[in-house]
């Protein structure tokens, strides 16, 4: 074995390290060496852990690198998804990491055992709870309320039981969602109300198995994009970090033309209709009814000069002669990807696609379609909205020559 094959390289896309000689190990840096023994010795990037709870908690996988090898791994995860492909972006941006303890979206488990309530993420690779007792990627608004739920949780969680605690950060604070509860006798029923009005939650909804159930929300729940108030359905899909969004957004502007209408398709709430859509046209789809509802709402509450149409874009994608008339197309699909859309859009004349992606593996399929159907990719950018986790988003600007 040589010096160099016991060198660490790089961090591979599932979080383990990787030497000159294709061995994979856990829980080490760029630069650490592997000792004759199996050891790490800690190379330059190879950091302390900011969590008591790591390694083991499910919630992070990578905190035992510096931010310079974290900002490289996210960057690294997009290329090479995409090289994988056969793809190269003209450009790569520097990579965005969102900074520690600004999640504001969380699904959390809550166990009982008796008399304890344990409420965390699952270890690696296990169904087993940790009980956080800290934490270094949630909103501190979020992470408050985990030691109080222990409490009110001993009303309503049957023993060995189960449950979700779903916690998103909105306008009026707190939207707290809990699945699997039960709640029986006029003593849970009060502890509910006494919780949500203890704590100021922006709203407090429970679901025992039979579809969710609003108990608390003083005044509408809404989330704001571009200025606009919008409705929010418990627990609706959110971009993890505002400063995470708050780079997709700017991504996508940056690059859109200064006139003409666009087109957001998988649209959501309306992350990137709204932030785009002050002073120009905009149709937005999505197959969520509940989400397009809500955001037709605020549209029309705002005046602004948007259709949202309630469709499926799985099964019934745009046609390239729908597309053409539009000046740029914003697409934001789930983790699967786009393939369908992608197929029609790669027929298209659309000057210009921003495609924000939360999959770098899905998003290079998608984008060798296109790029086969003559556009280029001009650039992308990597985003770490879940920092020290392997799950990276990014924005991909393509052009027609």
């Amino acid at each position: 074995m040589t010096q160099d094959n016991d060198l660490i390289l790089r961090i591979a896309a599932k979080g383990d390290g990787v030497t000159a000689d294709g061995r994979h190990f856990a829980l080490v840096a760029p630069g650490d060496r592997i000792a004759a023994d199996g050891s790490i010795i800690a190379g330059p990037h190879h950091v302390d852990a900011p969590c008591i709870h790591f390694p083991g908690c499910g919630g992070c996988e990578l905190q035992q690198i510096d931010e310079p090898s974290l900002a490289d791994f996210v960057s690294a995860r997009v290329t090479g998804a995409l090289a994988g492909q056969g793809v190269v972006a003209q450009t790569v941006l520097p990579a965005h990491v969102s900074p520690p303890r600004t999640r504001r979206r969380a699904s959390l488990r809550a166990a009982r055992q008796g008399k304890r309530i344990t409420i965390g993420f699952a270890e690696q690779g296990s169904h087993v709870l940790v009980d956080l007792t800290m934490c270094e990627i949630l909103d501190p608004r979020l992470f408050a309320l985990i030691a109080p739920l222990r409490t009110m949780l001993l009303t309503c969680l049957p023993d060995k039981r189960a449950a979700h605690v779903r916690m998103s950060l909105t306008d009026q604070g707190v939207d707290l969602l809990l699945e699997g509860v039960k709640v029986e006798g006029l003593a849970a029923d009060e502890a509910l109300g006494d919780f949500a009005r203890g704590h100021t939650l922006a709203r407090l909804t429970i679901d025992q198995g039979d579809g969710p159930e609003t108990r608390w929300e003083p005044e509408p729940v809404t989330v704001s994009f571009g200025g606009v108030a919008v409705g929010f359905p418990p627990y609706s899909f959110l971009q993890a970090t505002p400063d995470g969004e708050a780079a997709l957004v700017k991504a996508v502007q940056d690059a859109l033309p200064a006139t003409g209408a666009v087109a957001d398709l998988f649209c959501g709430l309306g992350t990137f209709a709204l932030a785009i859509g002050a002073n120009r046209p905009v149709y937005a789809a999505e197959g969520a009814r509940d989400l397009v509802l809500s955001l037709k709402l605020a549209g029309h509450r705002a005046q602004r000069r948007m259709v949202a149409d309630h469709r499926d874009l799985f099964r019934r994608p745009l046609t390239p002669e729908e597309l053409n008339r539009f000046a740029a197309v914003v697409i934001d699909p789930p983790r699967a990807g786009a393939r369908e859309q992608a197929m029609q859009l790669a027929q298209s004349t659309v000057p210009l696609i921003a495609y924000v992606s939360c999959n770098p593996g899905s998003f290079a399929r998608d984008a060798a379609h296109l790029v086969a159907g003559g556009y280029v990719l001009d650039s992308v950018m990597p985003v770490g909205q879940f920092r020290w986790s392997t799950h990276v988003e990014l924005v991909g600007i393509f052009r027609r020559p």
